[in-house]
C-alpha cells in the first residue's frame, strides 16, 4: 500500500444576489472545510453588461454574483486573504477584466509588497474557453478571432506575471450538457485546446523556453455521468490523448508538462425535477467516475446540489453535497491505493474504444480548419444538438431509463418537497436595484477624465496587437465598470451571433413514414389545425435576456419541426420587444418562451404586455424553464397559457400541448 494520497481541491459553486451575500456564504463554506472558492458570476457579469443596461433586466444576481466594478470585487472577497486562496472564476468572455479586478483586490489586500510580488502568489483558474460558449452556454460577446485573442493574451500575461494561476479551464462540461457522446466531448475539448495553444503559439508573445510553461499551466473543466464506468474510462481517455498530443505536437519533454489536470462538476443535465431525492445517488456515482482512477483522478471536485432542477440550492443543499466529498475522502480508504484499474482488460478496451471514435471525430473537426471553422461553419453546434435530439428520443422511447421519470414513478411524498417553496432559495428581489445604486455611487466618486483616458488606451491597444492585460489593468484601477470595459472592446471587435444548429439538426423523424405513433398523430393535428386556420402552424421559440444555455430551445425547436411546424428561432440573447416584433413579422400562432436563469417572471409579462400593445394577445404563449410551482400560476394567471418545467420530458406531448393552446385561442374546439 502506497503512501495516502492527499485529498482533491473541494469546492461548491456559488454566488448569488450581491457581493455582500456571497461573500457571507464564500467565508461559512470555508468554515465548514471547503479548501477552495469556485465563483459563479451572474449573466450581466458574464456578458459585458452593467446593470442598468436593458439586457440585464431581470437577469442581475440570479445564477451568480453581480460584479460590475472594483469596488463590488473588493466587497466580494472582503476578509478574504486571497494571497492564500485558491480561487476558480468560471467567466469567459469577460474573463481577462474579472482576473484584472482580482489582482488589483489582491494588491489592495497587500499594500506592503510589490503588485508584482503579490501576482506571483495569486493560485486560481479563470475558465476563459470561448469556444464551449459558442457551442452550449452562450455567454460569448465577441467574434472567435477576437476572442481567442483575448485569451492569448491571458494565457501570455500570467505564465510571466501570475505564474501559479491556471489561465484557461479548457471545458467539455458544457459539452456533455448540450448532448454531447463521450466520444464528442474527448474530441471537441482537445480541438479546443488545439486551437488555443496554436494561438498562444503564433503570437509569438510566449519564448520556446516558456511555451512548455504554457502546456504546464493549461486546465480542464469536465463532466461526469452516471454511466460511472464509462466516465471514469472517458478521463483514462483524455490522459491518453493529451499525453500524446502535447508530445508529439508541440514537443514537450518534461512528463509533469503534459499531465493532463482537471477539475470536474458532476453531471447536471441529468438532475430530476421528478423525486429530486434520487440526484443524490446520481451526483456519488458520478462523483465515483472522477475519483476511483488514481492516474485519471480529478484535481478539483464541486458538485451540484440536490434540488438544482427544482431552484438554486441553500447553504444546507451545498453542505449536503460538500459531505458526499468529505465522506469519500476522509472516511473512506480510496485514497490509500493505487489505481486500481491498471491491468483490467474490460477497461483497457473501453479506454481504446473511446481514444479510437474522439480520433476519427478529431481529425473530421481538423479536416474543417479546426475548432474555430467548425463553429463557424455549424458543424460541432448541429452534431451536439442530433446528439442532445437522440438522447430525448431515448428517453421518450424507455430505451434510456431515468428513475423516477420514465420508470417506477409511484412514489411516496418526498418531506424534501412538502414545503417546494422553502425548499429551495430565492435570489434577493432587491439585487438589481442595490446593483444598479451601486454603479451610480461608484462613478460619482471615480475621476470621470481617468476613466476616459484608460479607456481610449485600451481601444488604441486593441486595434494593434499589444497585450491587451496592462490596459484592462489600469481600467480596473481607473475604476472603469464591466460594462463600459466590454462596451469598448465591442466598438473595436464587433459583436458575434454563433449559429443555433437547429436548420441542419437531425431529430426523431426524417420522414412521415418513420414517425412514432405518438408524434405521427401529433403531425396530424397539427396539419389539420393548419388547414384550419388557413396555413401552415408556425411558432416562434425564443429565449430572451441574457440565458444562453439554449439545449432546451433548440430540442423544442427541433421537435416542432418534426411535428409539422413552421419554426422561428433566432437563437438567444433577444429582448422581449425583439421577440414581440418577431411575433408581428412571422404572424406566428404561438410564442414559446425558453427561460432557465430565473428572471422569468420579470421577462415573460413584458412579453405579454409587448403582444397585447402590438394586437396579438390573442396569440398563447406558453413557457418552459425551472420554474417553481408558485410562480407557474403566478404567470398563468397573467396569461400564459402553459408553462413547462424539468418534469415535462415529453417533447412529443409539448406539441401536443401547443396545438391544445392554438386551437383554444382560435375558439376550435
Amino acid at each position: 500500500m502506497s503512501e495516502k494520497d492527499r485529498p482533491w481541491v473541494m469546492r461548491t459553486y456559488a454566488g448569488h444576489s450581491t457581493a455582500a451575500a456571497s461573500n457571507a456564504l464564500y467565508r461559512g463554506n470555508l468554515a465548514k472545510g471547503q479548501t477552495g472558492l469556485s465563483v459563479a458570476f451572474d449573466l450581466p457579469t458574464q456578458t459585458g453588461y452593467d446593470p442598468q443596461d436593458a439586457l440585464s433586466r431581470g437577469e442581475v444576481g440570479k445564477v451568480g454574483v453581480p460584479v460590475p466594478h472594483l469596488g463590488e470585487m473588493r466587497k466580494l472577497f472582503d476578509d478574504i486573504p486571497l494571497t492564500g486562496m485558491n480561487t476558480s472564476m468560471t467567466i469567459n468572455a469577460t474573463a481577462m477584466w474579472l482576473l484584472a479586478m482580482y489582482q488589483v483586490v489582491a494588491e489592495e489586500q497587500n499594500p506592503e509588497l510589490d503588485p508584482s510580488e503579490v501576482a506571483h502568489q495569486l493560485a486560481g483558474t479563470t475558465q476563459n474557453d470561448i469556444i464551449k460558449e459558442y457551442l452550449s452556454r452562450g455567454t460569448y460577446v465577441f467574434p472567435p478571432e477576437h476572442s481567442l485573442r483575448l485569451i492569448a493574451d491571458v494565457i501570455s500575461y500570467t505564465v510571466h506575471e501570475i505564474p501559479k494561476w491556471n489561465p484557461i479551464n479548457i471545458c467539455s462540461y458544457h459539452l456533455q450538457e448540450a448532448g454531447a457522446t463521450p466520444e464528442q466531448e474527448l474530441a471537441y475539448a482537445l480541438c479546443t485546446a488545439i486551437a488555443v495553444l496554436d494561438t498562444v503559439k503564433n503570437s509569438g508573445q510566449v519564448s520556446e523556453e516558456d511555451f512548455e510553461k504554457v502546456v504546464g499551466r493549461i486546465s480542464f473543466f469536465v463532466n461526469a455521468g452516471v454511466r460511472f464506468v464509462e466516465e471514469m474510462c472517458k478521463m483514462r481517455a483524455f490522459v491518453e490523448l493529451w499525453d500524446e498530443i502535447t508530445r508529439d505536437r508541440y514537443g514537450v519533454e518534461d512528463p509533469k508538462m503534459r499531465r493532463f489536470r482537471y477539475g470536474v462538476q458532476v453531471n447536471s443535465l441529468g438532475l430530476t425535477e421528478a423525486q429530486p431525492e434520487n440526484n443524490v445517488q446520481r451526483i456519488v456515482l458520478e462523483m465515483l467516475g472522477v475519483t476511483l482512477s488514481k492516474k485519471a483522478r480529478a484535481r478539483a471536485v464541486q458538485l451540484p446540489a440536490w434540488n438544482e432542477a427544482l431552484g438554486l440550492p441553500r447553504p444546507w443543499d451545498q453542505q449536503w453535497s460538500l459531505r458526499l466529498q468529505q465522506v469519500l475522502a476522509f472516511e473512506s480508504d480510496l485514497l490509500e491505493y493505487d489505481d486500481l484499474f491498471d491491468g483490467s482488460p474490460v477497461v483497457e478496451a473501453k479506454v481504446a474504444s473511446l481514444v479510437e471514435g474522439a480520433k476519427a471525430e478529431m481529425d473530421r473537426v481538423q479536416a474543417l480548419g479546426g475548432a474555430i471553422a467548425a463553429v463557424d461553419s455549424g458543424y460541432m453546434k448541429q452534431a451536439l444538438v442530433s446528439a442532445h435530439a437522440a438522447r430525448r428520443a431515448r428517453i421518450e422511447s424507455g430505451e434510456e431509463v431515468i428513475v423516477g421519470v420514465n420508470k417506477f414513478e409511484t412514489t411516496e411524498p418526498s418531506p424534501l418537497t412538502a414545503d417546494l417553496d422553502a425548499a429551495i432559495m430565492a435570489a434577493d428581489p432587491e439585487a438589481e436595484q442595490a446593483a444598479i445604486a451601486s454603479v451610480e455611487e461608484w462613478k460619482a466618486q471615480r475621476d470621470e477624465t481617468e476613466v476616459a483616458e484608460a479607456l481610449a488606451k485600451l481601444a488604441a491597444d486593441a486595434k494593434t496587437d499589444t497585450n491587451l492585460m496592462p490596459a484592462t489593468l489600469a481600467a480596473a484601477r481607473a475604476g472603469a465598470t464591466t460594462g463600459e470595459w466590454a462596451g469598448t472592446l465591442r466598438e473595436v471587435f464587433g459583436e458575434f451571433r454563433a449559429p443555433t444548429g437547429v436548420s441542419g439538426a437531425v431529430g426523431v423523424v426524417s420522414d412521415v413514414g418513420s414517425a412514432p405513433a405518438e408524434l405521427t398523430a401529433v403531425r396530424e393535428r397539427v396539419r389539420e389545425t393548419g388547414e384550419e386556420l388557413g396555413g401552415r402552424l408556425r411558432l416562434l421559440v425564443g429565449k430572451p435576456g441574457l440565458d444562453g444555455h439554449s439545449n432546451g430551445a433548440e430540442q423544442v425547436a427541433v421537435r416542432a419541426r418534426d411535428a409539422g411546424f413552421e419554426v422561428i428561432y433566432q437563437g438567444i440573447r433577444l429582448t422581449p420587444e425583439q421577440i414581440v416584433s418577431a411575433a408581428v413579422a412571422e404572424d406566428v400562432h404561438c410564442v414559446g418562451i425558453s427561460i432557465l436563469s430565473g428572471s422569468h417572471m420579470e421577462l415573460v409579462p413584458d412579453v405579454l404586455d409587448g403582444l397585447r400593445e402590438a394586437g396579438l394577445g390573442d396569440v398563447p404563449v406558453i413557457v418552459g424553464g425551472i420554474i417553481p410551482d408558485s410562480d407557474g400560476r403566478k404567470l398563468m394567471e397573467q396569461g400564459v397559457a402553459a408553462v413547462y418545467t424539468p418534469k415535462d420530458f415529453g417533447l412529443t406531448q409539448i406539441m401536443g400541448g401547443i396545438v391544445d393552446a392554438i386551437r383554444k385561442a382560435n375558439g376550435l374546439d
